[in-house]
């Protein structure tokens, strides 16, 4: 038992060994980017150690049209409106934080069906939007990114909430 203890410890030693070069060579963000070169998301983001890690909480848009009813589908405006309405209260966010959208590292877009649209989400509309934000010549990061149809969200007459993980090199 005694050198079952042995070898078990000697094994963990050198992994630990092992381990420890591997995890201190990777010091930078890495971004997978996918076979569409267009896309305006990564396939996947590793994080290594060392970063501090903020969860964004799920944006809405504003109100486009403020001075419409809540109940008037034209007051929150369409997809592509609310994507950039709410990527500009992101933006605010990240700001305030010490961070911008090239700090982004995965974000859930949430979208509600447009009644303009027979019920159909408007995927190459908030696309349009998003792709002003990410992967540009200003801002070429891009984060990893699911977007998931919803029947609903909070805000009366919301189409699209968005929510956010960034990181930061510690200091």
């Amino acid at each position: 038992m005694n050198s079952l203890k042995k070898i078990a410890r000697g094994t963990i030693a050198m992994a630990l060994l092992l381990w420890a070069p591997a995890t201190q060579a990777q010091t930078a963000l890495s971004r997978l980017m996918g076979g569409n070169a267009n896309s305006p998301i990564a396939q996947a983001v590793t994080v290594p150690p060392g970063y501090i890690t903020y969860y964004i909480s799920g944006t809405p848009s504003g109100p486009a049209r403020p001075d419409l009813p809540r109940t008037d589908p034209a007051r929150m405006g369409d997809t592509p409106t609310q994507t950039t309405s709410s990527l500009n209260r992101l933006r605010d966010s990240l700001t305030q934080l010490g961070l911008t959208f090239g700090d982004v590292v995965k974000a859930t877009v949430f979208l509600v069906g447009d009644p303009a649209k027979g019920g159909e989400i408007d995927f190459a509309g908030m696309n349009q939007s998003w792709s002003k934000e990410f992967g540009t010549a200003a801002q070429p990061n891009k984060p990893a990114r699911s977007t998931i149809k919803v029947a609903g969200l909070a805000t009366q007459g919301a189409l699209v909430e968005i929510e956010m993980i960034a990181v930061k090199k510690a200091p």
